[in-house]
């Protein structure tokens, strides 16, 4: 009999390719959409949260013969994820929705989902990879082979237990050429469909305009200062501004500047030099562990603060429920809301937790 695989389909060229290839290796597939975001009217709707993914997704899934179905998570996107995201703001952090998003919908709510339709899998066409480790003696998550594109950085709140469950088709896939290719030879009709880099509920990537409609909230200006408190400006509200920001600050000095800091009770902007922007060691909360339960004495991985950053000889130090993490080599602008992920040498994912 064969394996029944709930496949999550985005309408995009990934995911389709996900079904070719789970076809090919003779999957029984059910083709799923999640109804995530409701867009005001006025708004110009995106990516994998507007009506045109699940028009896309049905039309590949009626091209390969499979069915497909939509499940309504609009509840559930809007408390996890959009909620969550004007909070961390509201907090003076810089959050990362994609994590929340698989967290709570696309390995929660959609495997919750595969259970109920009797599926023995769900997949997805995101860049990482699972395989059973020796070392491990267990399933584990590890880096795609294209390096570029790999999504390990937002998978590592991935429940451990649910990794033997999980399928990703384009794990063997070395190149976004090579998922387009595989769509052209098998004349899938989103072959040629541009990819979004944004965040998929906020229009135009202006997240300042979706935060002031959205979030209801006013962001008064306050102090630009620096790390004496000197006051140098007056900076329009803190959610104009991310650790590392150089550009749009409006304030004239003889060196470069950089924003360092955003403290909320004060409402002050911190900026300072590059050189200030290092630091060694940061704090993580909201700990998930993939490869053991918990961390008992200190150990040595690599490490990431940013889905674009290189990863980073460290050590980390576990302390009740949180971690400190020392780097060999200080990190450029740590940000809290941001999420950092562990590897070992192998690109196994170790876990993961929030930068507080």
């Amino acid at each position: 009999m064969k394996k029944k695989v709930l496949l999550g389909m985005s309408g995009g060229v990934d995911s389709s390719v996900a079904a070719v290839l789970l076809q090919k290796q003779g999957y029984e597939i059910i083709g799923c959409t999640m109804k995530l975001w409701e867009p005001m009217e006025e708004e110009q709707e995106n990516t994998c949260c507007k009506n045109q993914a699940v028009y896309d997704a049905k039309r590949v899934c009626e091209q390969l013969g499979i069915p497909h179905h939509t499940i309504n998570c609009k509840n559930e996107f809007k408390s996890k994820v959009v909620d969550e995201f004007i909070q961390e703001y509201k907090e003076a952090r810089t959050p990362n929705p994609c994590v929340e998003c698989n967290k709570y919908l696309k390995f929660g709510v959609f495997y919750e989902k595969a259970k109920e339709l009797g599926c023995d899998y769900i997949a997805t066409g995101h860049y990482a990879s699972i395989e059973f480790s020796n070392s491990y003696q267990q399933y584990v998550l590890k880096k795609s082979k294209e390096e570029k594109k790999d999504q390990t950085y937002f998978l590592y709140t991935i429940a451990k237990e649910k990794l033997q469950h999980i399928l990703f088709p384009l794990q063997d896939c070395k190149s976004k050429e090579e998922i387009r290719k595989i769509a052209d030879e098998n004349d899938l009709l989103v072959a040629q469909k541009k990819e979004s880099q944004e965040i998929c509920f906020v229009p135009d990537n202006d997240y300042q305009s979706f935060l002031k409609k959205y979030g209801k909230q006013v962001y008064p200006k306050g102090d630009i200062v620096q790390k004496d408190r000197k006051v140098l400006g007056q900076h329009q509200g803190f959610i104009n501004y991310t650790i590392g920001q150089r550009k749009g600050i409006g304030i004239s000095y003889h060196e470069p500047l950089y924003v360092l800091e955003l403290d909320k009770e004060k409402n002050e902007v911190v900026v300072g030099t590059q050189k200030e922007l290092y630091k060694k060691e940061l704090y993580a909360k909201e700990i998930n562990w993939l490869v053991f339960d918990e961390l008992k004495e200190p150990i040595q991985c690599k490490a990431k603060i940013r889905y674009r950053a290189k990863e980073a000889n460290c050590i980390v130090y576990p302390d009740k429920d949180i971690l400190k993490v020392v780097f060999e080599e200080a990190q450029r602008a740590i940000t809290p809301g941001q999420s950092i992920v562990f590897y070992d040498e192998e690109g196994v994912v170790l876990g993961g937790g929030k930068i507080f």
